[in-house]
């Protein structure tokens, strides 16, 4: 045993490598320990069991609160395989001395990618014009094209973006490509110390309107009823970051009232929706509305990355011991 009380023999155990989907390597994780156990799923109660006897625990979305924590006298590590670790005690693990990694800038071209997906196919009336196709108003049309929902060029519109990291910046210079005009908004909750104009300010110039921030006191529900209000009829709200930014029953309304020219969002505030949404009521859902399962970080280049940066994670770790 090291000085440092770190065990120079090392068990860890993932506990939800179904969340990495299919045709990961898991290689490194195993190259990188003494000893590895994968389980597909846990639950939180399947937690003390699993982890009985392991140094580093690996999860993505199964809650280590602190009675779990405290139950596991030799986990020194913690590896979160995503950016959020709310599923985490952070303060038990501090107090108990138990090292916390997470993994950012994963998934950044596969999330970006996915943002201008949503932009484009709402900027194009793609939903509106697929259904016409398939109940067969194109083939009956008397032109040899359909021109009834009018769409958006997006060269010379105006972009703003709420969250200038990683996700934000790569957003940015996509939509730059296409030959929009890009604004970052105030950091939100820090308008007072931010030079840049705050989301309020810009939101009335905004033909596009793209969320990359964090879900915090400041930002929840940061997109309002008030603040939809302001926005110029035919925006488009794009939002990849997290559920519980959007007030979405008010982004609804304002998709039916036309305030809104579309809304595309690949979150929502509870994950699985196993409750339902009012966004996936199809029995009333206008067709500029857009809603993915939380996939815009999927593509395998995303989800390998995310699992070698963990890998990167526990050598460092181990380094230390």
């Amino acid at each position: 045993m090291e000085s440092s009380g770190r065990p120079r023999f090392m068990k860890a155990v993932f506990l939800d490598t179904a969340s990495m989907g299919s045709g990961i390597n898991f290689s490194g994780i195993r190259e990188s320990v003494d000893d590895l156990v994968l389980y597909e799923y846990s639950s939180t109660a399947d937690c003390i069991g699993r982890l009985n006897g392991a140094h580093i625990a690996i999860s993505n979305k199964v809650a280590l609160d602190a009675a779990t924590l405290q139950a596991l006298p030799l986990l020194k590590l913690i590896c979160v395989t995503a950016t959020g670790m709310n599923n985490v005690d952070l303060v038990a693990a501090q107090a108990l001395g138990i090292a916390v990694r997470n993994v950012s800038a994963y998934g950044t071209a596969s999330v970006a990618q996915h943002t201008m997906m949503l932009m484009l196919a709402l900027a194009n009336r793609l939903p509106r014009y697929q259904t016409d196709v398939r109940q067969g108003q194109w083939q009956q049309s008397s032109n040899f094209c359909l021109q009834h929902h009018t769409t958006l060029q997006l060269e010379g519109k105006h972009l703003v973006i709420v969250g200038r990291g990683e996700l934000g910046t790569r957003v940015a210079q996509l939509a730059a490509a296409f030959g929009m005009r890009v604004s970052f908004c105030a950091r939100p909750g820090y308008e007072a110390s931010d030079s840049r104009a705050a989301l309020a300010e810009l939101a009335p110039e905004a033909d596009v309107l793209s969320l990359h921030c964090p879900l915090n006191e400041h930002t929840r529900e940061l997109i309002s009823r008030s603040l939809l209000q302001q926005l110029k009829p035919g925006c488009l709200l794009i939002n990849c970051a997290r559920g519980g930014l959007v007030d979405d029953q008010a982004a609804l309304d304002a998709l039916i009232r036309g305030q809104l020219g579309g809304y595309g969002t690949d979150v929502l505030p509870q994950e699985p929706p196993r409750d339902g949404h009012l966004l996936l009521d199809a029995l009333t859902l206008p067709l500029n509305l857009m809603v993915t399962p939380h996939n815009a970080w999927i593509t395998p280049e995303a989800r390998q990355a995310l699992i070698d940066k963990t890998v990167l994670n526990i050598r460092q770790f181990r380094q230390l011991s």
